[in-house]
């Protein structure tokens, strides 16, 4: 662990292109992140909060929202005090920090969205067995279950990373990302078995996208032979389809870009492709389940027509009292 002291603290020259629009940028991500927080907390809350929704399908979009408010807290205050920061500086120990909350995070958003995916294919497929496989407490134990394994995956990335010795301080993105750090290596030799971690966790969640695919395929099964189902699975797994395909796409994106990209994209592009699986999903996915289920936009609606209905009477009453 000798070589670890080489490099203290790392320059995150992704900033260099946002000095000229960084009061702009600040608010447009303040605004941005308030957002994520408002939507997250609010369906969390709804369904903390409502019993009718102790159901296994809304504890696991509960889990999924607190996923979404953890990823953005290990990225958004950093970047907004950045963003009015003279100097774009990170400790080498924080930027270690950042990249296992970033990575926990996204390993963590395909771990309850395979998660989901089983839920529906049980609820769907094997209705008369869900309430006594899908039970409230099996729900959390296999959150939990994940939660930790992905901690655990992250870790053993993020240690093997904090046994190179690194010659080079500069980072070329907004925030802490472990592949280029292992890039910054000075003996590439040894960077071999972060190669082998890299492609071992890759494989890992590879299988939790095959068995998404394995499920739904059970599931448009089931759902062609019954209108019954049809109506359960446009109510139901399509929320959950949509909040896949966006995650996939903008991690896929972000991947692509990284290993692949050429430097001749510019600079500003590579800043958003890099921040677009922290930007869309948060904000999407709440919005998605709560617009599309049921039970929670009503329960939404009920909470707002209540406290409008309570606002307006307060200030009736008022009026009336100085009348």
């Amino acid at each position: 662990m000798n070589n670890v002291s080489v490099i203290t603290t790392f320059f995150l020259s992704g900033f260099n292109e946002t000095v000229s629009h960084r009061f702009v940028l600040f608010f447009l991500s303040l605004l941005c992140y308030c957002i994520i927080c408002l939507v997250n907390v609010s369906l969390i809350v709804i369904i903390i909060l409502d019993s009718n929704l102790h159901e296994s399908m809304y504890i696991l979009l509960c889990v999924f929202c607190i996923n979404a408010l953890y990823g953005t807290a290990g990225f958004y205050p950093r970047f907004l005090w950045d963003l009015l920061s003279d100097v774009h500086l990170i400790s080498y120990y924080g930027c270690l920090i950042q990249t296992k909350v970033i990575y926990s995070f996204v390993c963590g958003e395909l771990s309850i969205l395979a998660l989901m995916a089983y839920d529906r294919y049980v609820a769907i497929c094997q209705p008369l067995k869900y309430h006594s496989i899908m039970t409230k407490q099996r729900v959390i134990r296999f959150a939990c279950f994940l939660w930790f394994t992905t901690f655990c995956i992250v870790a053993v990335n993020a240690f093997l990373t904090s046994r190179l010795k690194l010659c080079s301080p500069y980072i070329s993105t907004l925030f802490c990302v472990n592949w280029i750090i292992v890039q910054l290596a000075c003996f590439p030799a040894q960077t071999a078995i972060n190669a082998i971690s890299a492609n071992i966790t890759i494989i890992i969640y590879l299988l939790h996208g095959v068995f998404i695919v394995w499920s739904y395929m059970y599931i448009i099964q089931t759902c062609v032979k019954s209108i019954e189902n049809r109506a359960k699975f446009m109510q139901t797994c399509v929320p959950h389809l949509v909040s896949l395909f966006t995650f996939v796409v903008a991690v896929l994106t972000d991947i692509i870009s990284m290993r692949l990209g050429s430097k001749e994209l510019p600079q500003s592009l590579q800043n958003f492709v890099a921040i677009e699986f922290l930007v869309i999903p948060p904000i999407m996915n709440p919005l998605i389940y709560g617009f599309k289920l049921t039970k929670i936009r009503k329960r939404f609606y009920s909470v707002v027509i209540l406290k409008v209905t309570n606002f307006c009477f307060i200030r009736s009453e008022n009026s009336f009292t100085h009348s």
